[in-house]
């Protein structure tokens, strides 16, 4: 019978080893897994964590384990490729640091032998990701585990399966009987065995059995009266289980959890689950923590599980990877719809067409039963450097792959804002996602859903979605917010625009908020906190919601709640101040100082109270049998706590030189772009930024009108303190490129 053994603890790690131990070091560090050797320098910014290989040793006794006639280690990740020895013996090599992988070592083992894993996150040319806005943190992040099987045992081999695949399928939407094709994969059987296939539901009953040769490997079993699998509503789950048996003996058994539903994304009117119509709004997510990394446990992922959830979501897309099977569980339990993807992201690489394959096989393989996932992401900002034909082959392939492997569910893209939408890019999958950031990286909030109807006149038959949006915030505060302010303010006001555009559109299949979390990009400076992208509602720790959180929780959630925003922003200086309130209950009271102040009744769930601020002021908000509290405090200055300062070069203003008609930092990117030689500067910085932050991508003519577009009305100064120069720009360097634009006459 099949035992799992965990060997988590105890294992010999070294960053600094050149080669494979001959026997197990003595002067290596210890570590348990998971672990990674980046959870510190990838997070601190600079860009300069370590990517190298690094080196795990464990010593293995055959007595420590159950006496079996195969075994197989189990490594559920190691980013980014991995190198399996045991006793010095090359055993297996992987690529991709985001799937599971097993490596046979019955022959390789004796009664002790050293196992050592060569762990490495090196850049290279062929191993995805490479580029991307993201740390890869190096290391064996995810569990290991010895499994004990006899000589006739189900797969384990093939692209870290499971060993059985469950396909359910229905007549119609509205169909009370389920048909469920199991299949399985077995080895070393013989004319003797059998397969015993049987599935219960959710309280242990079985409903449907049937016992077959171990040479039969795929039936079909009949729900009757099936509990379909029902989003949020009801996510009930089945179990499938294969036996192997020889007489009355179980040799191995294989299980997995499933769900019966029918879902169909329709161009002019969205998401349906089941039938009925099921809007798809929610969030993407990182799967990464504060000193840890990606190293995380299941408490971790409950934890972000139960954020997601409490706001309300609907949807997940799971960036830019295949992430824990832990987590892809919580998404069956809870309900949660999934977008899963492949890191096939930023730059195409022309030696890495073999890489995406492996990791879609693998993630369709190991993620098929899950019924939360409805589309195979192919990649994510792909075109940024443009499409070549090698890129559109990848694309075919990939797709192509997809849909042979698995029939029932849709392929998709996640597009950057630049692509034009007649790229043949485009037309690959059957549905595509774009990622916009009108009112953060340039434009206006009110350009987003426009983009959205412009694709959908013209393109009305292909599904359209929006993959990404967002802007940054920290703990910074104004009663002006302003674009590129990095102020919670701003980052509620953005959100509320976009809900308010994106879930009154009804052919827009799916909408995922970048992001759920902060997550850190070891090469961003942004914000006043080097190393993190700050577009999180929730904070990296996860210790606190944002009030942008809210502006959701409002329009998704059920449970009854009420939200003053604001309650890091205490001190104000204004006479008469705006409060904003958050609650999906259509009325809101607030109260200052035990008073009411007024009553409001809004449809969109935002409500605006202009509130007297004198002295110190306890709010009160209540809707229902919901209550707020918030406190203000009337000051002569502003706090300038709640500002941020820029830990670089500080330019005043009376230091820009503006000569009359002529160009200066003051201008904006689409006017400085009128002159060829404004257009030569401004394609230089973003070359360069471009290289800093994801090198080998060229910035060419093809790109210039779609940046106008996303980035058009950026003020050469807000790029500058986006690090468009670099992080360390002095003050002098940022002078001269002044006296470079004043030498630009304005059209």
């Amino acid at each position: 019978m099949r035992q799992t053994i965990d060997l988590n603890r105890k294992w010999a790690f070294s960053k600094e080893s050149e080669s494979i131990p001959p026997q197990m070091p003595k002067n290596w560090i210890y570590v348990n897994l998971p672990h990674t050797w980046n959870g510190i320098d990838g997070q601190d910014g600079g860009g300069d964590y370590y990517r190298g290989r690094c080196f795990y040793a464990k010593e293995l006794r055959k007595t420590d384990f159950p006496k079996a006639e195969k075994y197989f280690l189990e490594f559920q990740g190691a980013n980014s490729s991995a190198d399996i020895y045991v006793d010095g013996q090359l055993l297996f090599h992987h690529d991709g640091g985001y799937s599971a992988f097993r490596v046979d070592v019955t022959d390789a083992l004796q009664d002790t032998s050293l196992l050592v894993v060569a762990v490495d996150n090196s850049p290279n040319s062929s191993v995805y990701p490479q580029q991307a806005d993201f740390t890869f943190y190096g290391g064996l992040y995810r569990s290991v585990r010895l499994i004990c099987v006899p000589r006739s045992h189900f797969e384990l081999e093939h692209f870290g399966t499971p060993g059985v695949k469950v396909t359910p399928s229905m007549e119609s939407d509205a169909a009370c009987n389920a048909s469920i094709e199991i299949e399985v994969w077995a080895k070393g059987t013989k004319d003797t065995q059998a397969i015993r296939y049987e599935i219960r539901d959710r309280e242990g009953k079985t409903v449907a059995d049937a016992t077959c040769p171990a040479s039969q490997t795929k039936v079909t079993l009949e729900i009757p009266d099936v509990h379909r699998w029902n989003g949020l509503n009801d996510a009930y789950l089945y179990t499938a289980e294969a036996k192997l048996l020889e007489n009355s003996d179980v040799l191995d058994s294989v299980s997995t959890r499933f769900g019966c539903r029918t879902f169909s994304i329709d161009a002019q009117s969205g998401f349906y689950l089941n039938g009925k119509s099921y809007p798809l709004h929610g969030v993407s997510r990182h799967q990464d923590r504060p000193e840890i990394g990606n190293a995380l446990k299941y408490e971790h992922h409950k934890e972000d599980i139960d954020l997601i959830t409490e706001m309300g979501a609907t949807t997940i897309r799971l960036a830019h990877y295949q992430h824990a099977q832990e987590f892809y569980d919580l998404c069956d339990e809870r309900g949660l719809i999934v977008w899963a993807e492949i890191p096939y992201i930023s730059s195409h690489l022309p030696g890495g067409r073999d890489n995406t394959i492996s990791q879609m096989k693998e993630l369709i393989t190991q993620n098929y039963n899950h019924p939360c996932i409805v589309v195979w992401g192919l990649s994510n900002e792909i075109t940024i450097g443009g499409s070549t034909d090698d890129l559109l082959e990848n694309h075919r392939a990939l797709n192509d792959l997809a849909h042979s492997m698995d029939p029932t569910r849709k392929t998709c893209v996640a597009v950057v804002s630049a692509c034009d939408i007649h790229d043949p890019y485009l037309r690959i999958p059957d549905v595509i996602s774009y990622n916009h950031y009108y009112g953060w990286y340039g434009g206006d909030t009110s350009m987003n859903g426009p983009a959205l109807d412009e694709f959908h006149r013209e393109f009305p038959g292909t599904p359209i979605g929006m993959s990404e949006y967002g802007c940054e915030a920290l703990n910074w505060h104004s009663s002006d917010p302003r674009q590129g302010d990095y102020t919670e303010e701003y980052q509620a006001h953005y959100h509320e625009e976009l809900i308010k555009q994106l879930f009154t559109r009804p052919y827009i299949w799916a909408t995922h908020v970048w992001n759920m979390f902060d997550f850190a990009a070891d090469s961003r400076s942004e914000g006043g906190e080097d190393g993190m992208n700050h577009k999180g509602l929730v904070t990296f720790d996860r210790k606190y919601k944002k009030d942008s959180f809210y502006a959701y929780k409002a329009w998704l959630s059920k449970e009854p709640f009420v939200h003053i925003c604001g309650k890091r922003y205490t001190d104000r200086v204004e006479e008469t101040t705006r409060v904003t309130v958050y609650s999906n209950l259509p009325t809101v009271q607030l109260y200052a100082n035990g008073k009411l102040l007024e009553t409001k009744t809004c449809p969109d769930h935002f409500f605006y109270f202009d509130v007297p601020n004198a002295g110190t002021t306890d709010l009160l908000a209540t809707a229902g049998d919901c209550s707020d509290r918030s406190l203000l405090r009337k000051t002569d200055t502003f706090n300038e706590a709640y500002r941020l300062h820029d830990k670089g070069a500080i330019i005043n203003w009376y230091e820009i030189k503006q000569p009359q008609g002529f160009c200066s930092l003051n201008d904006t990117v689409a006017d400085v772009m009128k002159s060829p030689k404004g257009k030569a500067i401004i394609l230089s910085m973003l070359q360069k930024a471009m290289d800093t932050r994801m090198p080998g991508i060229e910035i060419g003519e093809s790109m210039t009108g779609n940046l106008m577009r996303v980035g058009g009305s950026f003020t050469f100064l807000r790029l500058v303190n986006m690090g468009m120069m670099g992080s360390n720009t002095t003050k002098e360097q940022i002078l001269a490129l002044n006296d470079l634009l004043n030498t630009i006459p304005k059209d």
